[in-house]
């Protein structure tokens, strides 16, 4: 499999292979086909749009696009090729991974890279997704995503007395 591509937006010159995030905000990758919704499998999307989202707002940090994907089966077009490490390589530095759908191996590989895959059982518009995502940051976030805060440097760990 070809590495991804990196469509970034470079408002001051020649940057890094992953752009900075900002401070307090999660890196939240989204597995889409149109870049208007969340529709594709990790195995079979197209591209993943990556914003950095904060409680207040959200802004599309960079696209990366493969052009080598597995059908919605999870069959490769020749096997042995491995589809799934240069898609988690290319996402290292996402919190979070929102997909319809992510076989076992492939989870459990992005788990490994500190990715928290969240899978979502139908197409949705992105901006629905982001403003979900921005919704559970203002008010009380579940456990898990606590974690991946705590873990992401946007909050600071609480003491164990002070937790819900």
């Amino acid at each position: 499999m070809t590495a991804a591509r990196r469509l970034s937006l470079v408002p001051d010159g020649v940057h890094s292979s992953a752009p900075k995030r900002k401070a307090g905000a999660l890196r939240v990758a989204i597995a889409t086909q149109d870049m208007r919704f969340l529709d594709a499998h990790f195995g079979s999307a197209k591209r993943f749009a990556v914003y950095d989202v904060s409680p207040d707002d959200w802004r599309l940090v960079e696209v990366l696009d493969f052009e080598d994907v597995s059908d919605e089966s999870g069959k490769h077009r020749n096997e042995g090729d491995d589809r799934i490490a240069p898609k988690v390589k290319a996402l290292e530095g996402c919190h979070l991974l929102f997909c319809l759908a992510i076989g076992g191996p492939s989870a459990a590989k992005v788990v490994s890279a500190k990715i928290h895959p969240i899978k979502v059982p139908d197409p949705q518009l992105i901006e629905a997704v982001l403003s979900r995502t921005q919704a559970m940051l203002r008010t009380t976030p579940p456990p898990w995503l606590r974690k991946v805060l705590t873990e992401a440097g946007a909050t600071e760990k609480k003491p164990f007395d002070e937790e819900d």
